[in-house]
């Protein structure tokens, strides 16, 4: 606009001083009085001129000023120094006047058509340095400007077949030097800083260099014959298509596609599409019936967490761990019908048949079975000498005298392999009491849209006053059973525990497995062992081999719990007082060494120091081990009502048979009686 406002003021310069000019040689024409002809000539080329200058700078207008001038410049009527400025102002007056082709006509690029090897290399060269990204809608510009020549082509039967084939030549070029390679960077940089963790390569800017190719993305769409590149968009779309098709491969990374997504939208702009993916849930987990079937493989492979009520995969090939929780469960049960919970049960007792059988042949061996036999001795001749505690000593020493009899190849202690055989039977019951909190949640679930379970409608009463037909009938007696089924199950809730304690504890607890008598000595060496176990998987969770890592494993202290309960011990491993015996070793120890800190801190003695802090440490992390392995073995016991001994036990059992029977008999006398009182 500045442009075209000055050369209108240019030009109107430029006129008047040719004007000037003009108005002098004109005035020394009429100035002579001699009249000629050829003067007359003159005279009238000079007012042409005059009379053509008072008005646009046209072409034709220029042509006849020309014309007039080289007539009009006859007979000497312009001096020499008048003559050369007027031919500079008439030069400079055809070069304003024809400004906008001139600059069209130089800025012209259609010889591009014949150097389009030029333009990869070009694209190429914008992508290294990417803050000339602006430039490309100069090179498309210049690209255009090849088709007006293209059309005039006569060497096909439509020029258009030509545009097409130019159209698609450069498309191609640009998506492979170009759209293409950004692609394919974008990802790999949302990849890697997705996943920085796992430390892939060295992305020190530094040392590798730094391109932002966010300049892309500011630019405005590019036009190109009938349509618009968008690399903006055409990135997006490659993104969204991407992380759709591979979060359709592997659900389970669907959370790791949407940080790449958050992430794109955070460092380049790019608005993504939600995939919404996966459409369902991915709380299914482990089916029942699989876990059922191999209830064997189950129980090696998953940890259980008491307080959370979850298992936690073991080790895995891929680098999650699955996990198992009572949503699993009851969502297997929804799936089969609340009936494969007795069934459940069923094979978990089978398990624990197997189980327990090796268990006995365990206590039954000779070597263990004597040194059990000793420690017992041992303990009730020092037990009034160390005020009725198990010593600590005697545990370790235990420990030491297994572990000479022999070690398997991998390492582990014939009380090592006796530790995982408990931990075994612990995570069977801790998946008995999930199967039972799934069913509860389940029921619970299903009976959520009935609105009063106290008072429930007879639907087939109902339906036979309405006098409706049999079908119907049919379905309200169905409906009924279906109701009254879940009201139960939601209400009651079956006594697992108690059925796995009855089932077993007459043959634990017979005089012909009087070697089993003697597993509540066992438990203080075992309760050591777990705990070195235990710290040992917890410091592996630090390290980047993280085989053999874990940070839960309460099936100890269920199996420890359940087959106390069997074998009616828990007085007998009560009257040991290990935990405290335990509490008071670590305590004795932390303050001794805390005494020695004190005296040592004025030495000066670092690397005295640096033990003793770490030593303070080991039994810090010990003493809580043992902490946390008797508030799991209290809570475990709550589950076999550890208050009651087996006697007490048969004992309120026959009394509250005593006194339903007294009920059922005072109720038939009653419904004879009139006295309300009484009643």
């Amino acid at each position: 606009m500045i442009v075209a406002d000055s050369v209108t003021h240019i030009v109107q310069h430029l006129q008047h001083q040719a004007l000037n000019a003009i108005s002098v040689a004109k005035k020394r024409v009429i100035s002579d009085k001699k009249y000629s002809e050829q003067r007359l000539d003159v005279l009238s080329a000079l007012v042409l001129a005059e009379n053509t200058l008072n008005g646009p700078s046209t072409k034709q207008r220029r042509l006849i000023i020309s014309l007039a001038l080289s007539v009009g410049t006859q007979m000497r009527t312009f001096k020499d120094e008048e003559l050369l400025p007027l031919q500079v102002v008439m030069k400079k007056l055809a070069l304003i006047s024809e400004l906008q082709e001139r600059v069209r006509t130089q800025c012209d690029c259609c010889f591009l058509y014949w150097h389009r090897t030029v333009f990869p290399i070009y694209l190429d060269d914008v992508y290294e340095n990417a803050v000339d990204a602006a430039r490309l809608h100069y090179m498309f510009s210049a690209l255009r400007d090849c088709v007006p020549a293209m059309m005039h082509s006569r060497h096909l039967e439509s020029y258009e077949m030509l545009l097409e084939s130019y159209d698609k030549e450069i498309m191609d070029v640009l998506n492979k030097h170009l759209l293409d390679k950004l692609c394919k960077e974008i990802e790999k940089d949302l990849r890697l800083s997705v996943h920085t963790h796992l430390k892939l390569d060295d992305r020190n800017p530094f040392k590798v260099g730094m391109k932002d190719l966010a300049h892309f993305f500011s630019l405005n769409p590019i036009r190109f014959f009938n349509r618009f590149i968008d690399i903006k968009a055409h990135v997006t779309h490659y993104l969204d298509k991407t992380f759709y098709n591979l979060t359709t491969v592997a659900l389970h990374d669907w959370a790791t596609y949407s940080e790449m997504r958050n992430l794109a939208t955070q460092r380049y702009g790019l608005i993504m599409t939600e995939a919404h993916l996966p459409s369902q849930t991915l709380e299914q987990g482990l089916d029942v019936l699989e876990i059922m079937r191999n209830i064997h493989v189950f129980v090696s492979r998953y940890l259980y967490n008491l307080n959370n009520q979850i298992f936690v995969e073991r080790i895995s090939n891929n680098k999650h761990l699955n996990t198992i929780n009572i949503r699993h469960i009851a969502n297997s049960i929804r799936t089969h019908g609340t009936g494969i919970m007795n069934t459940t049960v069923n094979f978990t007792y089978q398990f624990l048949r197997k189980k327990f059988y090796i268990f006995s042949q365990f206590m039954y061996d000779e070597h263990i079975k004597s040194r059990l036999i000793k420690d017992i001795r041992f303990f009730r001749e020092v037990k009034d000498q160390n005020d009725h505690k198990y010593p600590f000593e005697r545990a370790e020493k235990f420990n030491r005298g297994i572990r000479k009899l022999g070690i398997t190849p991998d390492g582990q202690s014939y009380l090592d392999q006796f530790r995982q055989l408990i931990s075994q039977i612990g995570n069977a019951m801790g998946y008995v009491r999930m199967i039972r909190s799934g069913g509860l949640h389940c029921c619970s679930s299903a009976i959520r849209f009935v609105p009063d379970l106290e008072d429930i409608v007879n639907f087939e009463e109902l339906v036979k006053e309405e006098a409706l037909s049999e079908e119907t009938q049919k379905a309200a007696r169905q409906l009924d059973f279906v109701l009254s089924d879940l009201t139960r199950n939601s209400a009651e809730g079956t006594e697992y525990f108690k059925m796995l304690v009855d089932v077993f504890a007459p043959e634990f607890r017979s005089p012909k497995n009087m070697h089993l008598r003697n597993f509540y000595i066992i438990v203080p060496p075992l309760a050591l062992n777990f705990i070195e176990h235990s710290i040992s998987c917890k410091e592996k969770l630090n390290k980047k081999n993280k085989a053999g890592a874990a940070f839960t494993d309460d099936g100890f202290a269920m199996g420890v719990a359940y087959i106390l309960k069997l074998l009616d011990q828990y007085q007998e491993f009560d009257s040991l007082h290990w935990f405290q015996s335990v509490r008071e070793k670590y305590v004795k120890e932390i303050r001794a060494i805390a005494k020695q800190q004190n005296v040592q801190s004025s030495s000066q003695d670092e690397k005295l120091l640096q033990t003793m802090n770490l030593t303070h440490k080991r039994l810090d992390v010990c003493l809580q081990e043992f902490e946390l392995l008797y508030f799991s073995l209290s809570s475990a016991r709550i589950f076999f009502r550890a208050d009651k001994t087996a006697a007490e036990e048969s004992q309120e059992k026959k009394e509250r048979e005593e006194e339903s029977a007294k009920t059922s008999n005072g109720d038939l006398s009653n419904s004879s009686s009139a006295d309300p009182v009484v009643k």
